[in-house]
């Protein structure tokens, strides 16, 4: 996804995470390396930044809190060592290369 990733706005892919998770009929978390972008008005996307800790850190153990209290969990990431921390609380992992491009496909098909 890296590649990707700084080709995307943040606001853009805030909102077509919304649309991703209407779509799921899901609420969805983005979680971003600092300070977060504003998600007006848009309850399917909770956003939050991480400051100046670090976001592994920060994900792997919300996603072990969420399990813990019996959220269905799925992960959304290439990093292979955050695979390895969160694998067993994710009920499924998907690859942030594959969610990027359903993400632009999805604004495709909007248009």
């Amino acid at each position: 996804m890296r590649s990707r990733w700084p080709n995307l706005q943040e606001a853009w892919f805030v909102e077509r995470v919304g649309a991703w998770a209407e779509l799921e009929g899901v609420r969805a978390l983005v979680v971003f390396d600092g300070r977060a972008p504003a998600a007006e008005g848009d309850t399917r996307v909770a956003v939050v930044g991480t400051g100046g800790s670090s976001t592994d850190d920060w994900i792997a153990r919300e996603a072990e809190r969420l399990a813990r209290e019996g959220h269905r969990l799925w992960l959304v990431t290439s990093d292979r060592g955050l695979r390895e921390r969160v694998g067993a609380d994710a009920e499924r992992t998907i690859g942030g290369g594959t969610f990027a491009a359903f993400l632009e496909g999805l604004a495709q098909e909007e248009r």
